[in-house]
């Protein structure tokens, strides 16, 4: 089902529907299913930053060194985003229904070993756990998503919430860590999951219509073994380039070997017999538009999460409930542009329309960021810059997650939807580790410059994070370019 726009383009309805779909009765218990997969997507969200607000007390709890610290997050992204394609796989084989409530219990059981943990290795592998479980979780949630709302003005809503909360949850888990820091323990915000995991079960179970998996899916191991081997290689030297220097042998060695095993990725999905990832699904210009620019935006959002959140404790000296209070304006404000203004406006335009002003809007909001000083205030320095990123993440995130997961075929549902969410995920844990790396580079380049300066008043940290907003601001511009870049083709 299309519309035409105003600029020309063919607009699709937020989700496009198959006569199969517009024959079936609505399922009298979708909003209460919406609630639930609601409810498990915001846990996977929020739990790649909910430890954010927390990491200071983690790294002194635990004794990790600068370099390091940044593996909290970044184990969870990186396999979240490396074992994606084969959740999605997996759901498309099993059931979707099924995938999600394994999801949900290993997700469980992940939380309650990293909130034992007794020292960095643990954590490390506990926060991996997580990532592998929600890995099988989020693409089940998101096709479950597209098959429960066949009517396309209650897809639209659907996908309007679901944008918010892809946007906004990651946020809502600065705000949740800031309070269960403050008043419990760090490690609360790992079991905090526990029991949000075994809710979502049993709405599930109550809920969710059985989904069968999909005759003639088959797992493409190697597929999966080479993709997820060229990301970590990647992220892992991105890492290493902190202490070593991006000329360091094993760093290029580890990029090529990355760049390389991606390479061959590629070349084995066009002749598999069963491809762990279509080739046709990322050859569509709208979809792959839309990939590559929630990949982009997430590279800069992730990253800002990370330097705003040591700029409001460290310099700002604010506690960790009021630095998670600081993130709530964005928050407010992801939900205002995906709920109230991009999911009102999609049906209307083409989706182009909406991300490339977006990513736009963010870029200038990460321009404020780069004039933080020691002296600035978060009234005047950091709050303008939150409300722009907000809206502008709310306006790409909603026709991001609309149209990328729009027209496949039902057996592609759920690798499409893990397509995604590994852009996503990826993007956050490449802009944790990059931005990370490049913010403690010009710090210590700032501190040997200028020693008498940067030992007191922490100037040298604040320069690393205004170079790191520069970058992040660079990558929100080429974001709103390939957004722009993006058409909907006249229906064949």
């Amino acid at each position: 089902m299309t519309k035409q726009s105003f600029s020309g383009d063919t607009v699709p309805s937020p989700v496009p529907h198959t006569t199969a779909d517009a024959a079936e009765s609505p399922d009298p218990k979708r909003w209460w299913a919406l609630a639930v997969i609601a409810g498990a997507q915001l846990m996977v969200i929020l739990d790649g930053t909910i430890v954010n607000i927390a990491l200071p007390s983690v790294q002194n709890g635990l004794g990790m060194s600068d370099a390091n610290r940044q593996w909290v997050i970044t184990a969870y992204s990186l396999s979240f985003g490396g074992l994606l394609l084969l959740g999605g796989r997996i759901a498309d084989l099993v059931g979707r229904k099924s995938t999600f409530m394994i999801g949900l219990v290993g997700f469980a059981a992940a939380s309650a070993l990293g909130g034992a943990a007794d020292g960095p290795g643990t954590l490390f592998a506990a926060r991996a756990l997580q990532g592998a479980c929600a890995a099988v979780l989020a693409p089940s949630a998101l096709s479950l998503l597209t098959t429960t709302f066949t009517d396309p003005a209650e897809r639209g809503r659907a996908f309007g919430i679901y944008g918010a909360l892809a946007g906004g949850g990651s946020a809502i888990g600065l705000l949740v860590g800031g309070l269960l820091t403050e008043y419990a323990t760090w490690r609360w915000c790992l079991y905090v999951n526990v029991p949000i995991a075994l809710t979502a079960l049993g709405g599930a179970l109550a809920f969710l219509k059985k989904s069968p998996g999909q005759r003639g899916v088959r797992l493409d191991v190697p597929g999966a073994l080479l993709a997820s081997g060229g990301l970590v290689a990647i992220v892992y030297g991105s890492s290493d380039a902190e202490s070593a220097g991006w000329a360091d042998p094993v760093v290029l060695t580890l990029f090529a070997a990355g760049v390389a095993l991606l390479a061959v990725f590629v070349w084995w999905q066009s002749r598999a017999k069963h491809p762990m990832l279509p080739l046709h699904i990322v050859r569509d210009r709208t979809r792959a538009a839309a990939l590559a620019t929630m990949g982009l935006a997430t590279v800069a959002m992730f990253g800002a999460f990370l330097f705003l959140t040591y700029y409001l404790q460290t310099i700002l000296d604010y506690s960790p409930l009021r630095t998670g209070l600081a993130f709530l304006p964005m928050s407010v404000t992801i939900v205002v542009g995906a709920t109230q203004i991009a999911s009102r406006l999609l049906p209307h335009t083409a989706p182009r329309n909406l991300m490339a002003p977006g990513a736009l809007l963010a870029a200038g909001g990460m321009l404020l960021l780069t004039r933080l000083s020691t002296n600035s205030t978060y009234a005047t320095g950091v709050l303008p810059a939150l409300v722009l990123l907000g809206l502008g993440m709310g306006l790409t995130f909603m026709p991001v997650y609309a149209t990328a997961t729009a027209g496949v075929a039902p057996k592609d549902a759920g690798v499409t939807s893990a397509v995604v969410s590994t852009f996503q995920q990826i993007g956050g844990s490449l802009g944790t580790v990059l931005l990370n790396t490049i913010a403690s580079s010009a710090a210590t380049r700032y501190i040997d410059a200028y020693p008498s300066r940067s030992r007191d008043l922490g100037e040298g940290m604040v320069h690393g994070f205004t170079v790191a907003a520069w970058w992040s601001a660079g990558v929100l511009l080429l974001a709103a370019l390939v957004a722009a870049m993006a058409r909907t083709p006249e229906k064949p």
